[in-house]
Parts: structure tokens; C-alpha cells; sequence
């Protein structure tokens, strides 16, 4: 399959927004080419994919017609649209991804860039593939510094929607003793298994398709890092119950809008919050057993 690129030049206040209206119409996330310390005040670039099927020109319109009404609350230029051949889809991602640091010890280096790391660093070797998980985006860089905070030795992690599987590599890398990462496109999860490979960690972290229904036991650390809506559908399909006593859920993928709905879901399935984070409108939470 071919896509169609779309990139919007934006501040980084704007940024978050334009990602959510792109990521209704990119199969396989949003890029945002972010300096070396995250998304700051910008310019700022957002990128997505667009399949080039029987629906592109429908789903073009509809970008198009989103980034329209945002313009009409913020600074929205016209969008840029390029083709890729499917076989230039990786090349593509590559030249705009960068060695990314994160927290106190996480560095994100693409596969094909250079770095020193220095005394303590976790280095994360990444390749996306036609995964979302470059670790650009606010939710990812969020559930990263909740999980370099919660983590600790010996401990067993979910991943559901794991993506390129940035966040259990992470926790394996950190001290996590095993993790078991979760997602119901095939494509992702064969970008997990090959950056799990690639960071040394397969005897920690299995990668499996599938979702929630899918996983058994218990884990001390929870992370689901999707979309507001299937986190309140998770919340009330017993994602509680994977949780072990003691353990911390981290979610993201909210909007500060969405934040009430996600928090009495999770209290209707008896978890407490007990940690938040925010950057520009993206909402990360952490939460405990009540």
C-alpha cells in the first residue's frame, strides 16, 4: 500500500490538537518532529500517513476540513501533502525522528543515528516500523517519566497498546523483570518483536496480538497509552483486574477534557488517582486499588 504524507508546521501549543485531528484519519499514529528536549514552544512539525485506498480522497477532505475549523481558533497554515511508495515509508519516518532524551535516564535513539551515552543513561534503540511509539509525542514522553518514577527491580509490566513497544523495552531496560506488551495490529506488533530483539531484551518482554481479553494474571505496573474512549471501555471490562496489589495504572492518550470521564471510570472500576501529569492539553494519570 502507498500513503499520502501530510505535514503542518505549527507552534507547540498548537501541535497537540493537530495531531488529534490527524490521527482520526492515520491508521498508524502521528508523528510530531520535536527538538532533543520534547515539545517546547515550536515551530513544531506534525506528520501523518494516510493510506492510499478507495477512501483517500474522502479522508484528505476531512483533514483538510479539520485543520480548517482548527484555524479558526488557532494558527493553522495550509497543510503540505506528498506521496510515498510503500517501499520509501521507512525513509520517510528517518528524516524526521532524532536522538531524544527523556526524564533523568531514558534516551530514544533511532536506529540509524549515533550517540554517546553518558554514566546511567538507558539508551533505547528504536525503529518504529509502521508503529506509533517514537517517543515525540507528549503521551509517549509522559508515560515514560510516570514509568522511570513507579518503576523498581523485579517488577512484571503490561504494556496494552504497546505500539513499537517503546514503554515495555523501557521498563525491561529500567529493572522490570518481565513485561508482556499487547496490540491488535499485526504491524505494530511485528515492529515490537524487532525492536524487542534489537534491544536485547527478549528473554523480558514477550510481544503478543491482542488486546485486554487476551491477558491473564497480574502486573505491578499497567500501561495503556491509546485513546480516552477505550480506556473508559477498558476500565469497565475489568482492566482493574490485571492490576496486582500495590501496583500502579498508568493511562495517557487523554485530553484535558476527557479527564473527568477517564477518572470516574476508573473509580466506578475501584482504582484511586494518585498522580498527574499535563503537557499543553495531553493528560497523563496514574492510579492505585481504592
Amino acid at each position: 500500500m502507498d500513503w499520502l504524507e501530510v505535514s503542518v508546521t505549527v507552534s507547540g501549543e498548537a501541535a497537540e490538537a493537530v495531531a488529534e485531528a490527524l490521527a482520526r484519519y492515520a491508521l498508524h499514529g502521528v508523528a510530531i518532529e520535536a527538538g532533543p528536549e520534547g515539545i517546547g514552544p515550536g515551530p513544531v512539525t506534525v506528520r501523518a500517513y494516510l493510506p492510499a485506498d478507495e477512501a483517500l480522497a474522502r479522508n484528505r477532505r476531512r483533514v483538510e476540513e479539520a485543520l480548517w475549523h482548527l484555524g479558526q481558533l488557532l494558527p493553522i497554515p495550509e497543510p503540505s501533502f506528498r506521496p510515498v511508495a510503500d517501499s520509501d515509508w521507512a525513509e520517510a519516518w528517518k528524516q524526521h525522528l532524532r536522538v531524544l532524551t527523556i526524564g533523568r535516564r531514558i534516551v530514544i535513539r533511532p536506529s540509524w543515528l549515533a550517540h554517546t551515552p553518558q554514566p546511567r543513561q538507558v539508551v533505547i534503540e528504536l525503529d518504529p516500523g509502521m508503529a506509533f511509539g517514537t517517543g515525540s509525542h507528549p503521551t509517549t514522553q509522559m508515560c515514560l517519566l510516570a514509568l522511570e518514577e513507579h518503576i523498581r527491580p523485579g517488577m512484571r509490566l503490561l504494556d496494552l497498546g504497546c505500539g513499537s513497544g517503546i514503554l515495555a523495552i523501557a521498563g525491561a531496560r529500567l529493572g522490570g523483570r518481565s513485561a508482556l506488551a499487547v496490540d491488535n495490529d499485526p504491524q505494530a506488533v511485528a515492529a515490537a518483536q524487532e525492536n524487542v530483539r534489537r534491544n536485547g531484551v527478549s528473554d523480558q518482554v514477550q510481544v503478543i496480538a491482542g488486546s485486554l481479553e487476551q491477558v491473564s494474571g497480574v502486573y505491578d505496573l499497567v500501561l495503556v497509552n491509546i485513546l480516552a474512549p477505550v480506556i473508559v471501555e477498558m476500565a469497565g471490562r475489568g482492566l482493574a483486574e490485571r492490576l496486582a496489589p500495590g501496583g500502579v495504572l498508568i493511562v495517557a492518550g487523554l485530553l484535558a477534557e476527557q479527564e473527568r470521564e477517564v477518572t470516574d471510570a476508573l473509580g466506578r472500576a475501584g482504582l484511586s488517582i494518585v498522580g498527574r501529569r499535563q503537557i499543553d492539553d495531553w493528560v497523563e494519570l496514574e492510579a492505585i486499588h481504592a
